[in-house]
């Protein structure tokens, strides 16, 4: 099946530019759960998103925000460059392994974390990950089981991107409450 990389979100409004930077700094007003490589986490981190939400009296964008998270954590499990199995030790999240001597495989997990900031009337979700690679969007196959994420996250949010980190990349959506 055919995909095509996504832009690196550039020439971002002010505001949207600083909240995306403020993401990915954790400064402010950001809650951030690291994401275990674990398909149960995709049900975890989705749960901690909802229970920040109603935190925050957002409750109204409860579905499109699971929903969008779910998405956004799978895939940074299934291509954020290694495998997600149970193994024990699992749970000790490292980066910059890639490169490692004594680990040519790099199957040793590296940190996903899901990161949320409410700035009335905004919300803007995060997904962190070691992969500097675009996010891909397939082209649409409705008979397929998978490869409609990037296009639901386009659909339920206001905007979404991506940028370059110097240890990975982030995927981010942004909400708005009624």
């Amino acid at each position: 099946m055919h995909s095509t990389p996504v832009p690196e979100s550039c020439d971002l409004p002010e505001r949207l530019d600083a909240a995306v930077t403020a993401l990915t700094e954790l400064a402010g007003p950001t809650v951030s759960f690291v994401v275990r490589p674990d398909p149960e986490s995709v049900t975890e981190a989705r749960h901690f998103a909802l229970s920040r939400l109603t935190d925050w009296d957002l409750a109204e964008l409860s579905d499109d925000v699971g929903l969008v998270v779910s998405e956004l954590v799978t895939n940074a499990l299934r291509h954020s460059g290694r495998a997600v199995c149970g193994r024990p030790g699992d749970d000790v999240h490292r980066e910059g392994v890639y490169d490692d001597p004594a680990d040519p495989l790099g199957s040793a997990p590296s940190a996903i974390r899901l990161r949320l900031v409410h700035k009335k009337p905004w919300l803007l979700c995060g997904i962190m990950d070691a992969s500097q690679s675009a996010p891909r969007r397939k082209e649409p196959d409705y008979i397929a089981e998978t490869g409609r994420g990037l296009h639901l996250v386009e659909s339920f949010s206001v905007r979404w991107g991506w940028r370059t980190l110097s240890h990975g990349k982030v995927v981010w959506a942004l909400f708005r409450s009624p």
